[in-house]
């Protein structure tokens, strides 16, 4: 019945169609990138690599690819005459700050909890997410949806829990634990959703690009990053032996591979939201997983097969239960 009534929408709405066609071609490509990602890096990123370096030259790659993208739809000198300072700050500069601000919680947090405490709290970002989500654009979900995430964050916490349980904490003090591993965690969710909500906001109501996001974000968040590399460890690095330290052509793959991804974040974003985002992340775990098998030879843990059960279940119920308003009765 509901795959029935799909159809018919789609043959009477035929730009509809064409967006669902568009979200799923885009999801597919960012779940491929995301899980191949930390093996392409493995194997063409020297550990020499100075890790600023790498984000940098991403974010430059993310820039240039997103002009060019524009360039080909038409839309470049439009946005060029339309682009306002204010309008920028209010789409992307708010987003772009507290990503950074989130970024720096994490690492704060990791390194006073142990993997699984980590693993567990930081897959809470779908929830706020979807929260946040509701609050700002009121977009509802249905029952079956809310549950649908919530099968989500399980299949999430176990993946993280087999990835990585093996790194205890280096703190034995509750007290610091408590404010500088679990608070900081869990308002990096918090901060992960609303900017998540902000960006599908920004797309959705104010029909701002998600190319010219992608830019503005890119052009911030590296403005940040140059301006701490006057103190961190990395700064001092680049003066010392050079930006490029430890590249090859071959550092490049992962580069470009992790830029077309920030793209696809952007877009999946704009059509879809941040909750079907959550979904497409997720899923990539399992890609890498599987990936880890062919190149690698490493079987999946136990705690992979029985998520990859649970991923399916709830992407098919989150997709074939969607919130619908109940007409009023005459």
């Amino acid at each position: 019945m509901a795959a029935t009534e799909s159809k018919k929408v789609n043959s009477e709405n035929p730009a509809a169609a064409k967006t669902g066609g568009k979200v799923w071609f885009y999801s597919l490509l960012l779940t491929l990138q995301y899980g191949a990602q930390p093996l392409i890096s493995k194997r063409f990123v020297r550990r020499e690599v100075i890790v600023t370096s790498s984000v940098l030259t991403c974010e430059a790659v993310k820039v240039i690819c997103a002009l060019v993208l524009m360039a080909k739809e038409g839309t470049l000198k439009k946005i060029y005459l339309e682009w306002t300072l204010f309008g920028s700050l209010t789409a992307s500069g708010l987003p772009a700050a507290i990503y950074a601000l989130q970024n720096s919680l994490l690492q704060i947090s990791y390194k006073n909890l142990d993997s699984l405490t980590f693993s567990i709290l930081n897959q809470t970002k779908l929830f706020f997410t979807a929260l946040f989500t509701y609050i700002i654009l009121r977009q509802k979900q249905s029952i079956q949806q809310i549950g649908a995430l919530f099968l989500l964050i399980m299949a999430a916490v176990l993946l993280s829990v087999g990835e990585g349980s093996s790194k205890a904490s280096s703190s034995s003090n509750p007290d610091e634990i408590l404010f500088y591993g679990i608070v900081p965690v869990l308002v990096a969710s918090v901060l992960s959703g609303l900017a998540s909500a902000l960006c599908q906001w920004a797309s959705q109501v104010k029909k701002h690009s998600s190319y010219l996001m992608t830019v503005e974000m890119s052009i911030i968040g590296s403005l940040c990053l140059i301006s701490s590399t006057s103190k961190s460890p990395d700064g001092e690095a680049i003066r010392q032996h050079g930006f490029f330290y430890g590249w090859t052509a071959l550092t490049l793959i992962p580069v470009i591979l992790n830029a077309v991804g920030g793209i696809l974040v952007g877009l999946v974003t704009s059509y879809a939201g941040g909750v079907r985002k959550g979904f497409v992340i997720v899923s990539a775990l399992l890609v890498t997983a599987l990936l880890q098998f062919i190149f690698d030879g490493k079987l999946p843990s136990p705690y992979c097969l029985v998520a990859l059960p649970l991923v399916m279940i709830s992407i098919s119920i989150y997709q074939k239960y969607p919130y619908r308003v109940k007409k009023k009765q005459m």
